[in-house]
């Protein structure tokens, strides 16, 4: 769909081939008549880890608003994925959710999600945006810097191909797209603007993963989430994926983190807030070694807060702000952006297209950057200031982990607002504080026995 009905004209360079840069592509191709993705990796044909992309061998989880997004831009994709051994979800039923030691309740819900490796899904939306017409991915190329004529307007890019001497590129946009490594606060520097302001929070947050082969009764669930918590730092996934496998992930903060040596790694697992997922790993056959990634610091950049901006240029996705990744974010957030961008081509073309994004992109991440920093800032090993307003958010969320182990109605106004499927005021509405308040005299230690199923009631 184009603005007004106009034809798609100009051309747009993508720097990144990633999640975010693929749904770029797919976005702008409905804009411009020629996109052109760059990545400095050799992209494999299958879906694989890649240099590029170290977290490729964690498991990542696409939460339900970034399924509806990825099944609005890619029709058939879920039913493509499925075939190919991915697996279909109730977020609320189908998976076991521990929260502070506290097992919310599960529940039949309108929640649906997807579960299937990063790798296998980046490589099906590599081959969707390379089907389209007028977009071009080129692998191991890279994105020097962008490149901007008199007025300071971005006029295309300066491309380093593997073996060959630097070349220009022209564009009627850039967007940068390079995840977590990206130099976009050089760049603005060398086209002579400020860089944006920045707000970090160190978690100190270290991932060890491993594959494991999956069979027919291994377990009653399609995933297991084992939140960390102030009083136990440790937690782990366990999702199922193509392939027949699990992909395991535990994680730690500070000193105390996952071995990468198998008996020390299942040490770890039986360490962790409940046993459960230590059992399921017990009856596996691993398939490979355990892998260590030492996770960046969580930045936000607030272009938004920017006088100056270069035209003909946005910044996208991780460059945008990168989360800590054990709140599994990072590629649904990705998804809204994709959305509110082609939201914002529709509604006003190409002028100040950089500084209408960059406004609406920050209200998407208002909320889930929030939840992660609250989370991380209940841990004193985290240095960063602690707001009155997070600290009475996290005893509220404290407590409503407790309600939720009883109570599917607050269990799934907890998973709407962690999906992004509801803002986080659903959580304060007057039915849930109600539920969440309500005194609980007996509600036992964390860790209960699996409740029988409940329906959440219609209208909760």
């Amino acid at each position: 769909m184009t603005r007004k009905g106009h034809p798609p004209t100009g051309h747009a360079v993508v720097a990144g081939a990633g999640i975010g840069g693929l749904l770029v592509a797919r976005v702008l191709s409905e804009t411009f008549d020629r996109v052109t993705v760059i990545d400095r990796d050799a992209l494999p044909a299958q879906g694989v880890p890649r240099r590029g992309v170290p977290q490729g061998h964690h498991a990542h989880g696409m939460l339900s608003r970034g399924c509806e997004i990825l099944e609005d831009l890619f029709p058939g994709l879920t039913a493509d994925l499925v075939a190919a051994g991915a697996t279909t979800l109730d977020i609320q039923d189908d998976v076991r959710w521990y929260n502070d030691g506290r097992l919310l309740h599960p529940a039949p819900s309108q929640l649906r999600g997807l579960t299937v490796s990063r790798p296998e899904l980046e490589r099906y939306l590599r081959s969707r945006v390379a089907d389209l017409p007028g977009v071009v991915i080129h692998d191991r190329c890279e994105v020097v810097e962008p490149i901007a004529g008199r007025e300071g307007v971005v006029t295309g890019v300066r491309l380093q191909r593997s073996g060959h001497q630097p070349e220009d590129m022209a564009a009627d946009l850039v967007v940068n797209a390079v995840g977590r490594g990206n130099r976009g606060t050089e760049w603005l520097r060398r086209l002579g603007y400020e860089p944006a302001p920045e707000e970090r929070v160190d978690s100190r947050l270290q991932y060890v993963s491993r594959d494991y082969r999956r069979r027919p009764g291994d377990a009653d669930f399609v995933a297991m989430v084992v939140g960390h918590s102030a009083s136990v730092p440790r937690g782990g996934v366990a999702l199922s994926a193509e392939g027949d496998r699990w992909l395991v992930t535990l994680f730690g903060m500070g000193d105390d983190v996952p071995p990468v040596d198998p008996d020390g790694y299942h040490g770890f697992a039986a360490r962790l807030p409940v046993p459960d997922l230590h059992r399921l790993l017990e009856r596996l056959e691993p398939l490979g070694d355990p892998r260590r990634m030492r996770i960046p610091v969580s930045i936000r950049r607030r272009y938004e807060q920017l006088s100056r901006f270069p035209e003909g240029y946005v910044v996208f996705g991780d460059a945008l702000c990168q989360f800590n990744p054990s709140y599994g974010q990072g590629m649904t957030v990705a998804a809204c952006e994709a959305a509110t961008l082609r939201e914002c081509l529709q509604d006003g073309g190409r002028d100040s297209l950089a500084r209408r994004f960059f406004e609406r992109a920050a209200r998407i991440i208002d909320v889930p950057w929030d939840l992660s920093v609250g989370g991380d800032l209940r841990f004193p090993s985290v240095e960063a200031p602690r707001p009155l307003r997070v600290k009475l958010l996290n005893r509220y969320v404290a407590r409503l982990h407790v309600a939720a182990e009883a109570d599917p109605v607050v269990g799934n106004a907890f998973l709407s607002v962690a999906n992004l499927q509801a803002p986080p005021q659903r959580l304060l509405s007057p039915g849930v504080l109600a539920r969440v308040l309500r005194p609980r005299p007996n509600a036992g230690p964390a860790h209960p026995r699996l409740p029988a199923r409940e329906q959440i009631p219609a209208g909760q």
